[in-house]
């Protein structure tokens, strides 16, 4: 495949975007074209604001960021960095994308942005209900909160440059699929998968206007990944063998193409936009099909204790982890490591910028 072409600014670079190379990192020069880095959605994009909710869905204690700086665990969904923060880290914004509910945030750090994600989250409110997590809606009203700090700390003239050019983030929707319609099958009573899929990405639609009208411009969306491959989908609905979850993967797929298409049609309604489609659920995949051309041994199971159902406080200080989670590209049942992470991003970035 030949490289792609990337404009920033002044800078063009040259990057190979083939799956197949493990190593093909992007790192975009520092020239100010994104001032700052805005995530919104479940686990995938959570950097511990879950931290003071009563959930299980937290992951605030070892063995989790136990590669993250100093070790520290911080509600990251991981062993170390995750997707807000390595993108934030390519584009040169700041080193980590600080949850906005972190008491230790400081005004210093606001103006490169933040993350208002919340893990176990989904499009549908319901979702977020039955984790007991921040929803879509509270998510939004935390971003206008925010825009008014900002207001406060730079000016609104400095403030409304920085939400037009800053980076959107958006990544919801697994839990939709694998909690509120197949694990806990509330709205499967009511919604076949055409339905269900067509809810979701109003939900999207609603959620994009709303930011857009609040100055948004650069807005990427990460589709459903390949969750019947994921470890706990295995478990609960790969057989004996755990083998992939088709059934997952199917309604994963379907979701997948509808937002996609959505996506190119608020494209060419919001004039001013540019809003992107992350092939995630392919990323995963490709990573799963050819694992050893990633530098992986395992990809059907965790890092952290059996790898096979624990994630959030199933996968605790009790748990016995792998001697080398480079080697796996996933840390607990439902995330993966920092490693899986960095190649996800690293083939992502070129639709980013």
């Amino acid at each position: 495949m030949p490289p792609s072409v990337i404009k920033v600014n002044c800078f063009w670079i040259y990057t190979s975007i083939c799956l197949c190379c493990s190593q093909a990192r992007v790192n975009i020069p520092r020239n100010g074209s994104v001032p700052a880095l805005m995530a919104f959605g479940d686990s995938f994009m959570d950097s511990g604001n879950n931290n003071a909710l009563i959930t299980v869905n937290k992951a605030n204690f070892p063995p989790y960021g136990r590669d993250f700086m100093g070790g520290k665990p911080t509600g990251r969904f991981s062993n170390g960095k995750t997707i807000p923060d390595m993108i934030a880290e390519r584009l040169g914004v700041k080193d980590y994308l600080p949850a906005y509910l972190d008491p230790s945030i400081q005004d210093n750090e606001l103006p490169t942005g933040t993350s208002f994600a919340s893990g176990g989250s989904g499009y549908d409110p319901l979702t977020s209900k039955i984790a007991n997590v921040i929803p879509l809606s509270d998510q939004l009203d935390m971003f206008k909160e925010y825009i008014g700090k900002l207001k406060r700390i730079v000016g609104e003239e400095e403030a409304n440059n920085i939400i037009e050019k800053s980076l959107y983030l958006v990544s919801w929707s697994s839990n939709d699929w694998a909690i509120t319609y197949d694990a806990v099958p509330i709205r499967r009573l009511h919604y076949d998968v055409p339905a269900y899929s067509n809810l979701l990405v109003n939900m999207a639609t609603n959620f994009t206007q709303e930011i857009y009208k609040l100055g948004a411009r650069r807005i990427a969306f990460f589709g459903t990944p390949s969750i019947g491959c994921f470890p706990f989908a295995r478990t609960i609905g790969g057989g004996i063998l755990r083998m992939c979850g088709d059934k997952f993967n199917e309604e994963a797929e379907f979701f997948n193409s509808m937002l996609k298409n959505q996506i190119q049609v608020l494209g060419n309604s919001l004039s001013l936009s540019r809003i992107t489609y992350i092939d995630y659920y392919k990323l995963v995949q490709q990573i799963i099909e050819n694992p050893q051309q990633y530098g992986f041994d395992v990809v059907d199971r965790g890092c952290c204790g059996t790898g096979v159902a624990e994630v959030a406080i199933l996968c605790n200080k009790f748990s016995p982890t792998c001697p080398d989670d480079s080697k796996f590209l996933f840390w607990d049942s439902g995330h993966l490591t920092e490693k899986g992470y960095s190649i996800v991003v690293d083939h992502a970035l070129p639709d980013l910028v």
